[in-house]
């Protein structure tokens, strides 16, 4: 009986030791932010990695073939880094761009020459500012440490495929949104006839944008409607 009695103890201890270690397992848990912000970089990157093999193979701009290989390289990096938070915090990501990003993907694959340079560089200026304003959401509204890291890692490599995509849709001739890729307003009217990654349908972590119009919305063209 004596042995009986041990043995119950023994389990019950047990119990109690496991108790406080699934407490901080669920503790664990990412937020809905930090779960959305992994999921929509992810999705970013898939778009960003196909966009960047069309540039190489379709732009006629040495320049537009040029960024398409660095963003398939970086993009590429940076989600080797989602893919192995995401699997830390148990979080599903997506399989393929969203709805909206495979428009986009499908349009440009049905364009060629000079007009795919300019629908190109259209689209990844509307795609890098969403982007953008959702990782500044992530580091200023996210809670798990790791996808904040995360955030604060890729923000100066979008900021800087922006700032080479600016510098490019001037030689081009292509319109720039209105506003700062460092600023919160979403640009204008982007994404209307070529839908921005992370679209309607699947918004930018923390709803940049859709609240409040960006300055000069309504006199500011969207990029791709010349």
């Amino acid at each position: 009986m004596l042995g009986i009695k041990r043995l119950g103890l023994l389990a019950a201890l047990v119990l109690v030791g496991l108790a406080p270690a699934a407490a901080a397992q669920a503790a664990a848990q990412p937020s809905t932010q930090d779960t959305q912000y992994l999921q929509a970089v992810h999705q970013v990157n898939l778009f960003e990695i196909t966009a960047g093999n069309l540039a190489q193979q379709k732009g006629q701009n040495q320049q537009v073939k040029d960024l398409g290989k660095m963003f398939v390289t970086d993009h590429t990096q940076l989600d080797q880094t989602v893919q192995s938070t995401a699997q830390q915090l148990n979080v599903q990501l997506p399989a393929d761009p969203t709805a909206d990003q495979q428009k986009v993907l499908d349009r440009l694959n049905n364009l060629s020459g000079a007009e795919f340079d300019k629908a190109w560089v259209t689209a990844q200026l509307a795609g890098h500012v969403q982007a953008i304003q959702a990782t500044q959401t992530e580091i200023s509204q996210g809670s798990e440490q790791s996808v904040i890291q995360l955030a604060q890692d890729a923000l100066p490599i979008l900021q800087a495929h922006y700032d080479e995509l600016v510098a490019l849709a001037q030689t081009l001739g292509v319109p720039v949104p209105q506003t700062s890729a460092s600023g919160t307003p979403s640009p204008g009217g982007t994404g209307t006839e070529s839908p921005a990654p992370g679209g309607t349908e699947s918004p930018a972590p923390g709803g940049t944008g859709t609240e409040e119009p960006a300055p000069g919305t309504t006199e500011t063209p969207a990029p791709g409607q010349s």
